[in-house]
């Protein structure tokens, strides 16, 4: 009988630990997985957002180009020595090579 009343009164203790660590392993997780992709996430938006004419960039499916336009939610890039053009959505940009500006100089 004493065993029982032993093994009941632990039990409390174990539950508020194991709580404790389920709250834990969240935090870690939000702290080293979620919270690094939203920080990325925005940075990528702000990267597209300020696409400019005669920016070169890298898409998602490695094609390489110069922006030619921009509209809402596609551009309009030239390709190779034949000046072939593209039509994109902005999300399929994945990093910019060349700055306009830098283009220039």
């Amino acid at each position: 009988m004493n065993t029982i009343l032993l093994e009941g009164t632990g039990g409390t203790g174990g539950g508020l630990m194991y709580i404790i660590m389920i709250v834990a392993m969240l935090a870690i997780l939000y702290f080293f997985m979620i919270r690094p992709q939203k920080k990325q996430e925005k940075e990528t938006a702000a990267m597209r957002n300020a696409l400019q004419v005669g920016d070169e960039i890298t898409t998602i499916g490695g094609i390489i180009g110069k922006i030619v336009s921009i509209k809402e939610e596609t551009i309009m890039i030239e390709t190779g020595h034949d000046r072939t053009k593209i039509r994109l959505l902005k999300s399929a940009v994945r990093n910019v090579d060349v700055k306009a500006e830098d283009a220039q100089d």
